[in-house]
């Protein structure tokens, strides 16, 4: 594993060096959205929705939308003045216990390796955790928002979990819950208790396993083996003319002065000498062949212009001889 993360975690007057490894990864199956015919990947633009033009990285910034629909744009300047901090520390605030800390909180969660150097000090954190059975209740900084987080023990090591702030835990405002209060009957709820009892065991996340990606991964291997696979050609260039560009960025442009009450331009026509799209710039190998046929040809007219010069000079001397 790779550390994503340096700092410490600091308790009283303890400081223990760690180094933050993630702790969980996803095995979830991901598919790309392909042409059914060939099988070539499906591209996205990036196209401002009023111009209907696409837009640079450069170009673009972050914007808030409010809830009445309005835009917000924020710059890197309005950015540096929020309130950040790159600490690279892990803040212990207060020992809570576990039961205190609703799972529904915990977000990400994070191993904590610690320094060579820190073997006694991470020791007696971990130790002091599972005697007092108790969670640490930390603040941290990553990727310059502060978050709160919990230190627990799990194997002999101290898992970092981050939370959710309170606002961030949405309410169950649930009419039909008023009904369940007085729903079961005692009778019933015994039958339910020995339900539970029956089905009542220690859980082994070795009896789970993830049947849809098994059965996914075995459907592409079956493919594959029966060749049932789709080799995509080159993308190939666009052979557009300019004439439909222009005539698309006309109807943008109509769109957006419509949508403002100002009357559509006629649509401008196209130079006779530029009917087809501009070259795209030449590769590396393109830029050298043609370096080279420069140089090739620069060769070429120089012993074409030096055999001329040799010619006409002997011209010249062989005239003067007949003169005299």
């Amino acid at each position: 594993m790779r550390a994503i993360w340096k700092g410490a975690v600091s308790f009283g007057l303890v400081s223990v060096p760690v180094k933050l490894y993630a702790a969980t990864e996803s095995h979830d199956i991901s598919f790309r959205q392909v042409h059914a015919k060939d099988g070539g990947r499906i591209k996205y633009q990036r196209v401002c929705s009023i111009d209907g033009e696409e837009v640079a990285y450069a170009d673009i910034a972050k914007g808030y939308e409010t809830e009445d629909g309005q835009m917000v744009v924020l710059d890197d300047d309005d950015f540096a003045d929020l309130p950040a901090s790159s600490s690279r520390e892990i803040s212990v605030e207060k020992f809570v216990p576990r039961e205190q800390i609703d799972p529904m909180w915990l977000e990400k969660s994070y191993y904590l390796e610690p320094d060579k150097a820190a073997a006694k000090p991470y020791a007696l954190l971990r130790e002091a955790l599972k005697e007092a059975d108790r969670v640490a209740v930390v603040t941290v900084s990553i990727r310059t928002r502060m978050t709160t987080a919990v230190l627990r023990v799990r194997d002999d090591v101290i898992v970092m979990q981050t939370m959710l702030w309170p606002d961030e835990v949405r309410k169950p405002d649930f009419s039909g819950l008023d009904a369940t209060e007085h729903a079961a009957k005692p009778q019933e709820l015994k039958m339910a208790r020995m339900l539970v009892d029956t089905l009542a065991g220690d859980y082994d996340a070795d009896e789970y396993e993830d049947d849809y990606a098994n059965a996914v991964q075995a459907l592409v291997q079956a493919k594959l083996e029966g060749g049932e696979v789709k080799a995509p050609e080159e993308p190939q260039r666009s052979t557009g003319e300019v004439v439909d560009l222009l005539a698309a960025l006309q109807r943008s442009v109509d769109a957006a002065k419509a949508s403002r009450g100002e009357a559509a331009e006629e649509p401008a026509e196209a130079p006779a000498d530029e009917e087809k799209p501009p070259a795209k710039k030449a590769t590396k190998k393109t830029a050298a062949k043609k370096s080279g046929a420069k140089k090739t040809a620069k060769k070429a007219a120089s012993k074409t212009a030096s055999k001329a010069t040799s010619k006409s000079a002997a011209k010249k001397t062989s005239t003067r001889r007949k003169a005299s």
